[in-house]
């Protein structure tokens, strides 16, 4: 018979957390490690995982109640099979934190006093400072944000860079005050527990002569006396078991409240910071709203529905008025129950990402789609004899579709740019990078295809396989789905004859591509078959006018039309 056991707050380091976000609900089943709240700091966040799989019987907290380490946040009818010890007594944390402990008390103490009076007395002293990854749980997580660059001055605590992996995101804090003197890293690089990330000149911390990354097999070891020092870090990843002194545990997650972002750096958590790049929200635009300015959830979702009803006054009820008098009414609220039997279920991460950001693109650019057909019937051809001279190879027809635009983008420039939020400066870009909407169980993403133009057919085929295996296995990572200039949505796999796909900002034109068919054609002196394929061509109308576009197309034809002109 299922037992009901309590599911309770980690380690987190000793300090009361607010609880932002509650993942489940009573009756639903859970799988262990499943997360079931989410806690915020003013530098971390964090996900509190299932111990054990079973059913929600209750919940124990709500959206802003703050809790500590050891703290039931929800009754678990727990399965049969699992482990006794997964429903802890009151008492349970503070054991097992005892336990944890253990290894340190019977480890080798630390450097004798001289020699730590001696590092002390280096660490005040002005220098270059290295600037390390700490403890993260031992998985290497990306770069998702970099708050400084070289050159700036930052005071010691300050956020220099956010790191995000499937169940927190972290900022990496300045260990002293001084001057950025070089990074390390780039958005999209992983890093793991230790790793040099940057270099920063001045007074403080730990001289980058003395300070050199312990090696792994010495980080287990390492771990006790390096807990005495102070410092100020950002969240560990609670996902990973990291064995410490042969046991395996979840890492502590060290808060600290106290830090506010300083000079002109927005002061906002990283989940916030995470919220606002789904929406392709400038934090920096924001006004904040919480204590000190603090930039809240609520401040983002705000700035958007301003951003996307600007000019448009909202009633007392809702609804927005439209600019001829009319209302729109707000969206309905309906219960589908009482017409039949319903089933709710939550949009995933990437729908919820893709929904804000199609909503946002739809709302902001005035959208207009050409249409075209290009004859392919002897670039399918030659497509078949290369796939045949290639088998190791899959040659699709996206390859040739993404020469195809690179020689497009280099004939209209103007489609090869990107239009600032002001809507008055143009960036033209000088490299060509192709997004490629990739079908995966999760939903769609679109990963990119960099520097297309200096890339052969063999190449890009080789390319697209490996980064569309990489989207279906979720291994993509945020450098991957950087840096497009023009994107190209293929259905041709699966069928239509066209569609009107919505522009990616901050580009300013999407091909869309539909399913190949053969159809009779003129060609002055009868019907003869050919193989025709169906072009959508989106474009921001703010950029380019109908007759640019229109040249787009038909040039973009040309070029798939007649093989020759692919190769040169």
């Amino acid at each position: 018979m299922a037992d009901v056991k309590e599911a309770r707050v980690p380690d987190i380091g000793g300090s009361a957390v607010p609880v932002i976000e509650i993942m489940v609900k009573v009756g639903d089943r859970v799988e262990k490690d499943q997360s079931l709240v989410t806690l915020e700091s003013d530098k971390a966040t964090m996900e509190v995982p299932a111990p054990f799989a079973g059913v929600i019987k209750e919940l124990k907290v709500k959206v802003g109640d703050e809790v500590d380490e050891g703290h039931v946040i929800a009754l678990v009818e727990a399965d049969s099979d699992a482990p006794a010890a997964a429903a802890p007594k009151a008492e349970a944390p503070k054991a097992e934190a005892a336990k944890a402990d253990a290894p340190k008390a019977a480890a080798p103490a630390p450097a004798p006093a001289p020699a730590a009076a001696k590092a002390r007395s280096a660490s005040k002293s002005s220098g270059p400072v290295n600037v390390t990854v700490p403890d993260i749980g031992g998985k290497p997580v990306p770069i998702i944000e970099l708050m400084v660059k070289v050159g700036d001055t930052v005071t010691k605590d300050q956020s220099l860079m956010t790191l995000e992996s499937d169940k927190a995101t972290m900022d990496i804090p300045a260990p002293s005050a001084g001057v950025i003197k070089e990074l390390k890293v780039k958005v999209g690089d992983e890093v793991n527990d230790g790793d040099l990330i940057a270099v920063l000149e001045g007074e403080g911390g730990d001289a980058a002569a003395e300070a050199p990354p312990a090696p792994a097999a010495e980080k287990a070891s390492a771990a006790a006396p390096a807990a005495e020092a102070p410092r100020s870090e950002a969240a560990t990843t609670p996902a990973a078991d990291v064995p410490v002194g042969g046991a395996p545990r979840t890492p502590p997650v060290s808060f600290d409240a106290s830090v506010v972002m300083p000079g002109s750096v927005p002061y906002a958590s990283p989940t916030v910071r995470a919220y606002a790049r789904e929406l392709g929200v400038d934090v920096a635009q924001v006004k904040g709203s919480g204590r000190g300015g603090r930039i809240q959830r609520e401040d983002i979702s705000g700035y958007v529905k301003q951003v996307m009803t600007a000019g448009v006054p909202t009633s007392a009820g809702g609804a927005v008025a439209g600019g001829s008098g009319l209302t729109l009414l707000p969206w309905p609220k309906i219960d589908f129950s009482k017409f039949g039997e319903v089933e709710e279920k939550p949009l995933g991460r990437i729908p919820k990402i893709s929904a804000a950001n199609l909503a946002r693109n739809w709302a902001m650019i005035p959208h207009v789609t050409q249409f075209e057909d290009a004859d392919i019937t002897e670039l399918e051809a030659f497509r078949k004899k290369l796939g045949e001279e290639n088998k190791d190879l899959k040659v699709s027809p996206l390859v040739f579709q993404i020469k195809a635009v690179v020689a497009a983008l280099k004939k209209f420039p103007q489609f090869n740019a990107s239009l600032d939020a002001s809507g008055e400066t143009l960036t033209l870009k000088k490299y060509f990078n192709v997004g490629i909407a990739v079908d995966t169980p999760d939903g769609l993403v679109v990963p990119v295809i960099r520097d297309a133009d200096k890339k052969g057919l063999l190449e890009l085929a080789a390319e697209l396989s490996e980064i569309s295996k990489k989207a279906r296995d979720k291994k993509l990572t945020a450098a991957d789905m950087q840096g497009g200039c023009f994107s190209i949505s293929s259905l041709g796999g699966i069928g239509g004859t066209a569609f009107t796909p919505i522009v990616n900002a901050p580009e300013v034109a999407i091909l869309g591509v539909s399913k190949a068919a053969m159809k009779p054609v003129w060609n002055g002196k009868e019907f003869a078959p050919r193989l025709i394929l169906p072009l959508s061509l989106s474009y921001d109308h703010r950029v380019i006018d109908g007759a640019l576009a229109a040249r787009f197309a038909v040039f973009l034809a040309n070029q798939l039309g007649d093989i020759r002109r692919l190769l040169l």
